[in-house]
């Protein structure tokens, strides 16, 4: 099953970072280089520290100065997050590579990886409201609407989990195929985005 190894392993890339809870501390990753179990870590470790980086920006009496240099940083980080997700698809197509699709094969509306970006995302969601409900300084009010909230977060991974691993399964089943497309951002591209290249004239 792919989906318990790698909740697991978003598990223990979101207790690391918090061991610190610092968003400058390099990663540190123990998996094997190359694996998919690397991969996996990477692509939680970034999400975490994404989400910390947009906590920070949300700072009301933060100096502007350092919001933009944050805002381009939270801008670098969605690119790492979304050539991580590409490169855990490229690992899924080398996988299933000599898999021959059956004749009425269908294309799923997303690939993968990109289930698995969700899933990263549901990981740290799942965290932080739980951390929610055990708050002391807060009213009851405040940690049963979060209890429920969490409820939601709880049968969201539910069901994505299976979805991902139906999805795998029609894959190595020649049920449905994968295709990929890079996502080809524009705005961090300085001949695509026509602020940057108006400045290069």
């Amino acid at each position: 099953m792919f989906t318990p190894n790698a909740l697991a392993i978003f598990s223990r890339a979101i207790d690391d970072y918090h061991r610190f809870d610092d968003v400058d501390r390099p990663v540190e990753n123990p998996y094997e280089a190359g694996s998919l179990d690397h991969l996996l870590y990477l692509k939680n470790w970034i999400d975490t520290v994404q989400w910390h980086l947009e906590d920070i920006i949300r700072n009301p009496e933060i100096d502007p100065a350092e919001a933009l240099l944050i805002k381009r940083r939270i801008d670098r980080s969605n690119q790492e997050r979304t050539d991580m997700v590409e490169y855990i698809d490229s690992y899924l197509l080398d996988k299933y590579k000599d898999i021959v699709p059956a004749p009425d094969a269908r294309l799923n509306t997303e690939t993968p990886a990109w289930a698995v970006d969700r899933l990263s995302i549901l990981a740290l969601k799942i965290y932080h409201m739980e951390q929610e409900t055990r708050r002391t300084d807060v009213a009851d009010a405040h940690r049963d609407a979060c209890r429920r909230k969490l409820d939601v977060l709880l049968a969201q991974r539910t069901d994505l989990s299976q979805a991902i691993e139906e999805l795998l399964a029609d894959i190595e089943a020649g049920r449905k195929y994968m295709k990929t497309y890079k996502q080809m951002k524009m705005y961090n591209d300085p001949a695509l985005n026509p602020v940057l290249y108006a400045q290069s004239k």
